[in-house]
């Protein structure tokens, strides 16, 4: 559902799911109005009773998905500018999910 939403905007897919030993990327995705490499962290939920999706990306995940990034961008000689991007999904499977797109949700923390 994500990558459908952001190729409906225009953005082109990189990889989806992509690995390397314990590192992990959800969404990698290039915006094409920016030209920037995008990695998006995808947290889905069925009810936001227990806080909002984008509320599960604390500190250790964003820490993960910042060295998965670099990981990538070193993998594939890749020298574009990036940012990091949530989108966040609440599906209960009854009604019309709804999805959320933070863009630049955060930056690698300094340190």
């Amino acid at each position: 559902m994500a990558a459908d939403y952001l190729r409906s905007l225009g953005y082109r897919i990189e990889a989806q799911r992509w690995r390397l030993h314990h590192l992990e990327l959800d969404i990698i995705a290039t915006d094409r109005e920016s030209d920037e490499i995008v990695f998006v962290e995808v947290k889905t939920r069925t009810t936001p009773i227990f806080g909002a999706p984008e509320e599960a990306v604390d500190y250790r995940k964003i820490m993960n998905t910042v060295r998965a990034a670099d990981a990538y961008l070193k993998q594939y000689q890749i020298m574009k500018d990036w940012r990091f991007d949530i989108i966040a999904i609440i599906d209960d499977g009854k009604h019309e999910p709804k999805l959320r797109h933070f863009k630049e949700a955060f930056y690698p923390p300094l340190g």
